[in-house]
This record gives structure tokens, sequence and C-alpha cells, in this order.
């Protein structure tokens, strides 16, 4: 992509409305424009951004086994009557009266609807286990939407619903998730941290929720310190193997990290003080187990080996993918702009043009491009007729983690400069040494 060809409308000024970093950071670097009090249109950048976020959390959730779909966002009130939720939710729901008098609402969460898609399939235990995802667009009617896209009404979200036999199997889907969020989280250059938390309109005793340390966060957050030494890496999990899996969630949660709601001071205080730690965190996910809570009330039953009918046991499991655009930006960012992790990144790297119209340095410049688009990898051309501060700025404030810089002067040594966002570094080569370079880092066979 060409910059003087994008839709990019980047902001000089930090618009009044915006208190937080990423809300900042998101307005002026024209990746999203506000529609109304907590409702954003995703403007090319954020976009990208946004597309490649839910991309990770696809992968990772196939390779957990779980089977993606796709829900409407309109639900009947009819199926949250049967759960008894629809009177409980609350005034965060949004009900709505079609044409023809029937009650229905925007969907805040989808247990009622995905149990009645079970019910009217899956009768054996021959069938379970099962685990049915989606993504799609929520809306909540929170009463002072603020913070961007961090507590917008309407919201993007990974929402995942497991079906099981027994309460154990249950379990191991719920731990089969947890392992399945480290990775993905991970994967985004975030460390989310799993603490107990309660579980709301949700429902349930078991849940935990992932949470990003940042000082804007909305939650208060007690935990050990010793659990930030903790890292998923690269290991190799096999997603059937219980074993294994449990050890992982005893692992990531054996040490004390609890939100405010759960915070038990007597089990904090009986960790070494040197260690006790407290902060603000932004929740990025949740797991749940709730048993048969809407099986019971809407009649999701299986036959099982003795030939009973019996309630199925459920979880589910969110992700907040529109509100971990903005946690990446609060954890990853400095006073010049964002800065993406690689596994994120709209644009894995700028080409900037120091002599726009210069015929080596136009040359060099798509010879770049080109080599770069056959690797797989996507630049961002900066061909604008701009002063080489203005590109800088621009490339600074949007926050691709890798630079090539290309002039005259450097040309005729045979070097482009090639430079990371993350640490300001930068290394002169020639250009095929830094598409080498860059080919090595996202992983790409030259």
């Amino acid at each position: 992509m060409r910059l003087s060809r994008y839709f990019l409308p980047v902001l000089k000024e930090t618009p009044a409305e915006a208190q937080i970093v990423s809300h900042r950071l998101m307005l002026r670097a024209g990746m999203i424009k506000q529609a109304s009090a907590g409702i954003y249109s995703w403007l090319p950048l954020g976009y990208k951004v946004l597309k490649n976020i839910e991309t990770i959390v696809h992968e990772e959730q196939v390779r957990a086994g779980h089977i993606p779909m796709l829900m409407p966002t309109l639900q009947s009130a009819d199926l949250w009557r049967e759960s008894g939720r629809y009177d409980a939710y609350g005034p965060e729901m949004l009900r709505i009266t079609d044409r023809h008098e029937r009650d229905m609402l925007y969907g805040p969460t989808n247990e009622e609807m995905i149990t009645d898609i079970f019910r009217s399939h899956v009768s054996s235990y021959k069938d379970l286990p099962l685990t049915l995802y989606h993504i799609q667009w929520k809306f909540r009617d929170e009463r002072r939407p603020r913070f961007g896209v961090m507590r917008g009404r309407e919201f993007l979200m990974k929402d995942g619903y497991n079906f099981d036999l027994t309460k154990d199997d249950a379990l191991h889907a719920y731990n089969r998730h947890l392992v399945s969020y480290l990775r993905t989280y991970e994967r985004m250059g975030l460390q989310a941290i799993p603490m107990r938390a309660d579980s709301g309109p949700i429902g349930g005793d078991d849940t935990h929720e992932f949470l990003v340390l940042a000082e804007t966060g909305e939650s208060e957050v007690f935990y050990d310190s010793e659990i930030t030494d903790l890292k998923f890496g690269d290991r190799q999990i096999d997603y059937d193997d219980v074993a294994q899996c449990q050890s992982v969630l005893e692992e990531f949660t054996s040490r004390y990290a609890r939100t405010d709601e759960t915070h038990d001071a007597a089990l904090f205080d009986a960790i070494p003080e040197d260690r006790r730690r407290s902060a603000r965190g932004i929740e990025v996910g949740q797991i749940f187990y709730f048993g048969t809570k809407y099986s019971d009330a809407m009649g999701a039953k299986v036959v099982d080996h003795d030939g009973n009918r019996v309630p199925v046991h459920m979880g589910s499991h969110g992700i907040g993918v529109s509100r971990l655009v903005g946690a990446i930006i609060e954890a990853s960012h400095d006073d010049k702009g964002i800065i993406w992790p690689e596994g994120v990144t709209p644009f894995h790297a700028g080409i900037v043009n120091l002599k726009q119209g210069d015929a080596d340095a136009d040359a060099a410049c798509q010879a770049l491009y080109d080599s770069l688009m056959t690797l797989g990898l996507e630049p961002l051309y900066d061909d604008r007729d701009e002063r080489a501060g203005a590109k800088f700025a621009t490339m600074d404030l949007i926050g691709l983690p890798w630079r090539i810089t290309v002039g005259p002067r450097g040309l005729k040594n045979g070097v482009v400069e090639l430079t990371s966002r993350r640490t300001g570094e930068s290394e002169e080569m020639p250009p095929e040494q830094a598409v080498t370079r860059l080919a090595q880092i996202y992983g790409r066979a030259m």
C-alpha cells in the first residue's frame, strides 16, 4: 500500500474527549471515528489491526479443537425468558420491538441462543464433547461509555460455549480454554494474567478473568509478583491430554492473583511482603464453568451411557477482540505514538522515501516494496511529497515495528537504514539484507 493512496486521517491535536492513551492514539492515528457515544467506525488502519487480532483468536481456537460458527446480533426475548435472564439482566440490555410487536434484543452474550441450537440438534452423549464459538458484535448499553474501545457500547467479542457430559469433562474444557487463551495473548505480545474473578450475570462458581496490567485498567488487582515471571512460550500442548492441560492451569493459577471482587486479604497477607503487588488491570477475556444452569432451564439434555436423559454441563469463554486493540496500545506505546507487536501490526514495515521524485530513491523503494510483497509481507510505502520529519512522525505515531529509510546519500554507499520502533536502534545495510532481516523476523522463507 502506498500512503499517497491510503485513507489515513491522522490528527495533529488530541481530541478533548480522549482521556486515556489508547483512545488518544487511536483517534490521532486515524484508526477509529466516533459515530455516537460508545460506538465507533473502524477506519482502515484500525480495521487491519482488528482483523489481525481476530485471525489469531480463530487460529488458536481451532488449534484447541473448537468449531467456529456465526450467530446473529438480534435475538428473541423468548429464549432469555426461558433462562430467566430477560428481566434479570438489567438496563445494559438493549430491548427492541419489531414491526410485529415481537420482543427482541441486541445480544450482549449468547448462552441462550447456543443452548437452543444445541438442544435442537444434539441428543446423545456420543456427540460430546462439543465446543462451538463465534466472533460477533455485541451491545451493552453502558451508563457511561468512555475510554474509546475500552469501554464502548458496541464491541467485537469471541464467545465460545462447551457442552460436556460430566462436570469433569466440562472442567477439562475450562482448562483447555485457559491454555488456548495463554497462547492467544502471548502471540499478541501481551502478558494476560488469569485471575480468580466474579461471574457476574453469566453465573457459575468457577471463573477466571485474564487481565493486562496497565495504569488505566478499570479493575484493581492483587497478585504475587512471581506470576509475572511465567511465560507459556512455544511449548506444544495436546489439548486432549487432561493431565497436561490441568498442569498448565495449576502452573498459572496456583499463585495468588485476584480482582478486587474476590480479593481475600488473609490469603494475600500470607504471601511474602516483597512479592505482594497491587495494580490496575484491563480485562481482555474471561472463562466460566456454570454447570447445568442453562441446560436445566432450557432442557438441553442428552442420553447418557445408561440410557438416561441428563442435562449437559456447560461453560462460556469470551475474548474482547475490539477491546484488545486498546489494551495492546495501553501496554505498548511511548510519547511518540503506538508500538505494535509484530503479531498484530497493520503493516509489517514502513518504507520512507527521503527524496520522492529522485529516480534512484524511487526505484530502490519500489524494489524493496516488491521484494517484501513477494515474501507475503505487507509494507506501507510513504511516497508522499512531504519533508522527512513529517514522514518519521507519521510512522512513529502509527507504530509499525520496523521502518526502512531510503535516501540518495545512503544509496550512493549501497545502503538503506533499518530502524526498530521499539528500541529506536538503526542499522545501515544493503537493501537485500534489510529484506532478509525482515523475513527472518516474521518467519518467512526466502
